[in-house]
């Protein structure tokens, strides 16, 4: 009852039967990761709904039901609102609990350490996972499929249109921009859009670069497309697509060429990490301003990297995987190393290890945890998926992909 109770919790709040559930029920219900919801608010609604029904009884009961909620998670204006309502207004404990949320807003650098239960997003909150592209057996996938955490689960979604190896893939609009990439025979400076609501996929205006090995990522609303290789020569230039005006411009060049470079956006930067500039892999990062237009080199990595994955959490930058090894032999020297940048202090730390090497990594965040999305270990193309939580650093497997892939591009979106 209590499964199905979570799977139709929309209809069942809209239900009559609802407001007769009694506290000790309707707090097992708000306890649960489970619930399918489309936001944390949908909950805090029904709760009030449910109080309202028979205030004088449970309103001694609020602060109790309230502490189940994620209120950190919540837009501010809503909190302000909550402040204000004559519900909360009087209860100390409620008070103490919108306070913890609105902290939580107002000092993001201190979210590690205001990480509770109420920070944890519930499963179905945390948007979708997609894996598009990637080498597989047959010499390259077209397929995407995505990822449900609530039910753990991969499905095939989409094909792109044609194939694409070593390209780029960033998220604008809730839409999926694929960029550049090569066929097998030239390098690609096409882009094409594709939207997980309509299923359809649209052209977009390509970029001035052919690129392979790039780095993609959203930077205040603008798409940066970073370095990569032309089919003739490793690249340190950087395009900007300007979404409003639908076009392409060059921003300042890296200090160095870098392909298979892992690209990630923290605290307003767009942070270039690793890659290959012909001779050897980099351990190099560097880091670009969109307001001065500039790139500045940052403290570099214990291991070099071509193939790293990279995504941020909380305001970290994590490097995870990759090869290090001269072209000709690419197996040797894989690694499994996962390390933590800090751009408060510029040093990177090492962190727990991934069960298994992984180069070509697609890497991701998803809610409150990092996903490492298949990849090549030497031998075969990876269909396994291993999470890792920041807060009591360990890796766990989770679901697998329906399909072995190196080189996936892996992205989130809040559908």
């Amino acid at each position: 009852m209590e499964s199905l109770f979570q799977e139709h919790f929309m209809e069942v709040i809209r239900n009559q039967e609802f407001l007769l559930l009694p506290g000790g029920e309707i707090s097992k219900l708000l306890a649960s990761d489970d619930m399918n919801i489309p936001n944390e608010e949908t909950i805090l609604n029904a709760l009030l709904t449910w109080v309202r029904h028979d205030v004088e009884q449970r309103r001694k009961d609020l602060s109790k039901l309230l502490a189940f909620i994620r209120l950190p998670l919540l837009a501010p204006q809503f909190l302000a609102d909550m402040e204000n309502n004559a519900l909360f207004r009087d209860d100390l404990e409620c008070q103490k609990l919108i306070m913890e949320a609105m902290k939580y807003h107002l000092l993001p650098e201190r979210r590690p350490m205001l990480q509770s239960p109420r920070t944890k997003p519930r499963k179905s909150t945390v948007g979708t996972l997609f894996a598009v592209g990637g080498m597989d057996a047959t010499k390259g996938a077209t397929s995407i499929e995505k990822y449900d955490l609530r039910t753990n689960m991969w499905t095939p979604v989409a094909n792109m249109n044609g194939r694409r190896l070593q390209f780029g893939v960033a998220v604008l609009d809730d839409k999926l921009y694929v960029v550049g990439g090569r066929d097998g025979l030239k390098t690609l400076n096409t882009v094409e859009c594709y939207n997980p609501k309509t299923k359809t996929w649209s052209v977009m205006p390509p970029m001035s670069t052919h690129r392979h090995g790039l780095g993609v990522a959203v930077l205040e609303g603008p798409m940066y497309a970073v370095g990569g290789h032309d089919g003739w020569s490793y690249l340190n230039t950087v395009e900007r697509w300007d979404p409003q005006a639908r076009q392409w411009n060059f921003v300042a060049s890296m200090s160095t060429p870098r392909s298979t470079v892992g690209v990630a956006v923290l605290s307003g930067k767009l942070y270039a990490v690793g890659g290959r500039d012909g001779s050897s892999c980099l351990k190099s990062v560097e880091c670009f301003d969109p307001h001065t237009n500039k790139w500045t080199l940052c403290s570099q990595m214990s291991k070099r990297r071509g193939g790293v994955g990279v995504t941020t959490w909380n305001g970290f930058l994590y490097a995870i995987g990759g090869h290090d090894a001269p072209a000709s032999n690419l197996t040797s020297r894989l690694s499994d190393c996962v390390e933590r940048y800090d751009p408060k202090t510029d040093m990177w730390t090492s962190v727990a290890s991934m069960s298994i090497c992984r180069d070509a990594v697609g890497v991701c965040l998803l809610g409150d945890k990092l996903y490492a999305i298949g990849g090549y270990d030497g031998q075969s193309y990876l269909n396994t998926v291993e999470a890792y939580d920041p807060q009591t650093n360990e890796w766990t497997q989770v679901a697998p992909l329906c399909l072995g892939r190196a080189g996936a591009c892996v992205v989130t979106v809040k559908l």
